[in-house]
């Protein structure tokens, strides 16, 4: 909340006597000189000029802090101007619980607040892009949850699934109205099973959550987002933080329930500063909703392509075992260099939504030749600091989640799946056996092999074991000619059979885990060759084929039934 103040600037140098004469211009001074509004920020205690907060989209700028956002600044912040009309603002709000003092107290905030509920519900455009918008302000009885605020949401819904638009819900609110007691709770599944509806005809939702989201907001339309957004440093959780406290008698720690929190822990997909949302909004809206496919493909034959490489490329007497190592090299492009290379406008989401999110799997949404797809990529590091953060590229049970998470929204909205594989394996560890490692494989496996778009997966590196594979249930497989794949590491495979683990070299050979090994074996359909040493300045000359390679697979799929798709990759590994 701001709370205005008037300064009047003065200069407090020294000045000479005035005279008598003087005074009158004086005071003229006086009344002319410039009034300043003024707030006060919550956190750094400063007084900061109202209109340059303003300007900077009411964060302070001197400390970072984000102060609260009245509905009719929410709306003049991400809507286009003009384009805001207001849906179901005649609904009144009740008594059902026959509460005392209750419509008293909803008067005499309708008065303080120029609201009438909690939530204001509408459509406008943002950036062009034709919307439904919500936004739930705290100043009306914290944006609790009441009937009127379940109900306005709830036809908000079941128009946007009527007209296929999608739905942004600014979410600020302490939970559900205590007036209201069990109508209130009924709000939760009311609106959630309207988002079902909406989420099943093929429509997007996003949420933003705000300071703060918690209680029955949170537990029902807050975190049932396609997407879910959430501005730096919200409170956002189920239980507020002192009725945690008073629980467990304990003190939380620093940064608990924070938007970086959750972040961290998988329950969102992004944070978002404020000055870049209204263009984050309308760049993911245009990826969800794009019906353009432009099939303006370049010709160019992989031979000619292959021919400009040529001399550039690794000789062919390598050893299966020298391709191994190769293929673990530091040096070698991550999936991140593939994704920063390939994928125009990519916007990562993060997060299971269950436990965490593992950075040894990178996922998100972007285009490719103006084709809108998403992206899942095994990233390793180039450094023992980066192999660290990403676990050297063994995914934990939340990375599998993670993926098939972003593989079924790729689905619902009929995004073709790009994957670009490059693990040793699955990690592992107790805790992935704790979190169920071999159960989060297996089920991508099964819903892989069903999902409705087209899948291509691209071996970079690694491919080791069921931890490559849980990525690779795809409609054609390529490979660099030096990756490898195959049942386990050379390493395991000789400890298994000839109780030696120093015969890589024999084991290599045996497995046939080569490009050329699995493509006479029919496992991968196309292979790609690399320069000599193939690192991040030398990428281009692998990723320009790719790019047209890649191309031609999307506009090959393009015409094909969802049912055509699943039935083709089944085939696929049926000949196997």
């Amino acid at each position: 909340m701001f709370f205005n103040k008037k300064y009047i600037k003065v200069n407090h140098n020294e000045e000479p006597e005035k005279t008598q004469a003087e005074e009158p211009k004086q005071e003229e001074a006086k009344e002319t000189a410039p009034v300043v509004e003024t707030v006060t920020c919550k956190i750094c205690k400063k007084e900061l000029d109202k209109q340059r907060i303003i300007k900077n989209k009411y964060v302070c700028y001197e400390c970072g802090y984000y102060f609260r956002v009245r509905t009719k600044n929410r709306i003049r912040m991400v809507a286009d101007a003009g384009t805001f009309e207001t849906w179901d603002n005649d609904l009144k709000t009740g008594n059902p619980l026959n509460f005392p003092e209750y419509e008293e107290k909803v008067a005499a905030t309708q008065e303080k607040t120029g609201l009438n509920e909690g939530v204001t519900m509408g459509s406008c455009t943002i950036n062009g892009e034709k919307t439904v918008l919500g936004v739930i302000d705290a100043r009306f009885m914290m944006g609790s949850m009441g009937h009127v605020v379940g109900e306005r949401i709830t036809r908000a819904m079941e128009k946007a699934t009527e007209q296929k638009l999608p739905v942004i819900l600014f979410c600020c609110s302490g939970g559900a109205r205590m007036q209201e007691g069990i109508i209130s709770l009924m709000q939760m599944a009311k609106t959630s099973a309207a988002l079902k509806r909406h989420s099943e005809s093929g429509n997007l939702y996003i949420s933003v959550l705000t300071d703060p989201t918690t209680g029955g907001v949170t537990a029902s339309f807050a975190m049932l987002g396609d997407i879910i957004m959430a501005e730096p440093d919200a409170l956002i959780g189920f239980a507020g933080p002192r009725v945690i406290e008073q629980t467990i008698g304990q003190k939380l720690p620093k940064g608990f329930q924070k938007s970086e929190f959750l972040l961290e822990h998988g329950f969102i997909d992004l944070i978002v500063e404020r000055q870049n949302l209204k263009n984050k909004l309308s760049e993911i809206i245009k990826l969800h909703y794009s019906k353009k496919i432009k099939n303006n493909l370049k010709q160019v034959l992989a031979d000619d392509v292959n021919n400009n490489v040529e001399n550039k490329t690794f000789q062919n007497n390598l050893t299966p075992w020298e391709k191994v190592q190769i293929s673990r090299e530091n040096k070698r492009p991550t999936g991140l260099d593939y994704i920063e290379k390939l994928v125009e406008n990519f916007t990562e989401l993060h997060g299971d939504r269950y436990f965490g999110d593992d950075k040894a799997i990178v996922g998100g949404i972007g285009t490719i030749n103006n084709k809108p797809v998403t992206v899942i990529a095994q990233v390793k590091g180039h450094n023992t600091k980066e192999n660290i953060s990403r676990n050297f590229g063994m995914p934990s049970p939340e990375g599998y989640r993670k993926a098939l998470r972003l593989m079924k929204e790729a689905e619902k909205f009929h995004r073709p799946i790009i994957c670009f594989v490059d693990t040793p394996g699955a990690f592992c560890g107790l805790e992935a056996e704790e979190r169920g490692q071999g159960e989060a494989i297996a089920r991508n496996l099964f819903e892989m092999s069903a999902i409705k778009v087209p899948i291509l997966s691209i071996f970079v590196g690694e491919g080791g074991s069921g931890g490559a594979l849980a990525m690779a249930v795809a409609n054609e497989v390529w490979m660099l000619e030096n990756s490898v794949y195959s049942i386990l590491s050379p390493e395991g495979y000789a400890s298994i059979l000839w109780k030696d683990g120093k015969k890589t070299d024999k084991a290599a050979e045996a497995m046939k885990m080569t490009a050329d090994d699995l493509k006479q074996l029919n496992v991968i359909e196309k292979i790609f060759k690399e320069p000599v040493d193939y690192n991040v300045t030398t990428l281009e000359f692998v990723t320009d084929r790719l790019k047209t390679e890649m191309d031609q697979f999307l506009i090959s799929k393009s015409h094909l039934s969802g049912e055509e798709i699943v039935n083709e990759r089944y085939n696929r590994f049926r000949r196997m």
